[in-house]
């Protein structure tokens, strides 16, 4: 008999385990869902803001690079000299 009640102990456990992970993934996908869309909406009014103040530089672009002084160096003149 001790059996049983610990079989229905375990049942009741898992059956409030999966309630409970399915609440957390709906709560995920809620806050996923959340994310994008502010991520749109960030995304949306940078772009109309831009249109609007062209002079500002956008402050995620990386800024222009100089050209590289660095020339091409064969790997033969860097290996060592045998003395």
């Amino acid at each position: 008999m001790v059996l049983w009640g610990l079989a229905g102990i375990g049942l009741l456990l898992a059956a409030m385990a999966l309630l409970k992970a399915r609440a957390v993934s709906r709560k995920l996908d809620a806050l996923t869902q959340s994310y994008w869309e502010l991520r749109y909406e960030y995304t949306r009014l940078r772009s109309q803001l831009a249109r609007l103040d062209p002079e500002v530089p956008d402050p995620e672009a990386a800024p222009p690079q100089a050209p590289a002084s660095v020339t091409f160096v064969p790997l033969s003149t860097m290996r060592k000299k045998d003395t």
